[in-house]
This record gives structure tokens, sequence and C-alpha cells, in this order.
């Protein structure tokens, strides 16, 4: 069949899975080459290094060092850092594939939407990530450590150090992510910018509730660290939704007069030039001429 006869590119069931399985192949070795080659880089840049920066931020001790209790724990955890950004490096590729399967079944105005949100979601998470790495961090290690301060003696395991860092960061990465999730949601009509409007001190109690379990201290350090930028993010979201629902509205006033002129015109139009018709064969004089 050709691709003017299937316009959209449809496959067969059995020839989808073998696109999907070689999809996942290539996503998988590119996922392996990228740990390899992120191994590299954690271990010549010193990434571990990096990582234990907001530690030492968050007690004041530039040359602090973390303890390990294994022989092997150093290079697992330049391992496990090696993964990490192996993941971070394959995946342009992996979404590359995920778009690739996904955009013979959609429409073009969805792919208008999804394109750029690809985009504005990379972003915001890096934004986030970098927001949690170098400001949340230290606050929220510094809180943490004032508890038990006077009766306990603190040894910092370089595991579950990095977890905590890690689970931190991805989380603020995830969080930033809010325009984009509403900006998806409004382009299959699930979220309207009234919606949005309606609820937004419900939404901003919400916010505070997150940033305040997210960034424990004091109310300052939340305030400023994170209940502004995400109040910004729900704005943007509440602009993101209402720009989708102008370009649909306009959409389907575009796509009304096309299909009035398919119906062609009322039955009522075609009554009332029949009539003219006879109206105009019975006038007098409209006969035959004897």
């Amino acid at each position: 069949m050709s691709r003017r006869q299937n316009p959209r590119a449809e496959m067969p069931f059995l020839e989808h899975l073998e696109e999907l399985r070689w999809r996942i192949l290539w996503s998988l070795l590119a996922v392996a080459v990228g740990a390899v080659v992120g191994f590299l880089l954690v271990y010549h840049f010193h990434v571990l290094d990096l990582m234990i920066e907001p530690v030492r931020r968050a007690r004041d001790d530039p040359s602090m060092k973390l303890i390990y209790l294994g022989p092997a724990d150093p290079f697992m955890i330049d391992i496990k850092l090696g993964i990490l950004v192996g993941l971070i490096l394959a995946a342009p590729v992996v979404v590359y594939h995920i778009w690739s399967f996904m955009a013979p079944a959609l429409e073009s105005h969805e792919k208008r939407a999804i394109i750029p949100s690809l985009y504005l979601g990379l972003f915001l998470f890096i934004v986030g990530v970098a927001m949690a790495y170098l400001l949340a961090l230290p606050v929220t290690l510094e809180f943490f450590q004032r508890f038990e301060g006077g009766v306990l003696q603190d040894q910092l395991e370089v595991g579950k150090t990095l977890a905590l860092e890690v689970k931190f960061m991805i989380a603020f990465g995830l969080l930033f992510e809010l325009p984009v999730v509403v900006m998806l949601l409004s382009v299959v009509g699930l979220v309207t910018p009234e919606f949005l409007r309606h609820y937004r001190r419900h939404a901003i109690v919400a916010l505070t509730i997150v940033a305040a379990v997210m960034t424990p201290g004091d109310v300052v350090s939340i305030t400023v660290m994170l209940m502004g930028p995400l109040i910004l993010l729900y704005e943007l979201s509440i602009y993101l939704s209402a720009l989708i629902a102008r370009r649909r509205r306009a959409r389907e006033e575009a796509r009304d007069p096309e299909s009035r002129a398919e119906e062609g015109p009322p039955a009522g139009a075609v009554a009332r030039d029949d009539e003219a018709e006879s109206t105009v064969g019975s006038e007098p004089g409209s006969g035959d001429v004897e």
C-alpha cells in the first residue's frame, strides 16, 4: 500500500510489535553506551566530589569527607553515578525512539503541542535539579543536622547520603514539570484554563504544603526558595492552557465553514428557491403562446 493510499502510515499489529522491539533494543543499547561513557566522566571529572559539595556547604566545612563501610563501596558508587549520567546522556536517543513510534498515531495539532512540551519539560527539569542542588539541599541538610546534635555524633555514609541527594533533585525536577503536565492535559481536553483559574487558591494552598514537606526549615527559606517558583509555574500552566484553548477554538471555527460548504445550502433555502421558480413559472404570460 502506498503512502498516498495510507497517509497515516498504518501498519499491521505484528509489524508494530517488531518496530517496538527494535526501538527498545536501540534504546537499551544507547543506555549501555551512555553508562560506559558516564562512568568515565564520573571517574575523570570527579563527579562524586561535586555531589558531596551540598553537604560541605550545609556543614560549612570545605574539606569534609564522607565515609564508606565496604572495600568495594567507592567503585560501586562510581558505577551507580555512571549509570545515572548514562541515563541522562541516552535520554535524547530514548525520547527520539519513543516519539518515532508514537508520532504516526498522532494528529498534526497534537504533534505541534507535544514537540514544544518536550523541550520545555527538559528545560524545566534542569532548572528544578539546579535549584535543588544549589539552594534547597544545603538548607534541608542543615535542618536535619539540628536534631539531637548534642547527644549524637554523625558519620555520613556516602551511599545513603548520595541516595538522598539524588531522590531530592529528581523530586524537584519532576515538580517543575507542572506546566508540561497541564499542557498535555489541555491538549486532550481534560483541563481548561477556567478550571485552573477557579481553583487557583486551592492550588496555592496545596503548593505551600508541598513546599513545606520538601524543604523543611524556616518559613522564609520555604517562601523564597520554592513557593515563588511554584506559583510562577502554576501561572505559566494557566497561560499555556489558555493558549491551547484559543487554538482549539480557532481550529473549530475554521472547520465549521468548510463543513457547512460540504453539506450544501439548508433545506429551507432549497424550498424557497423551488417556490420562487414555481412562482415565476405561474406568472401571467409565462404560458405557451397560442
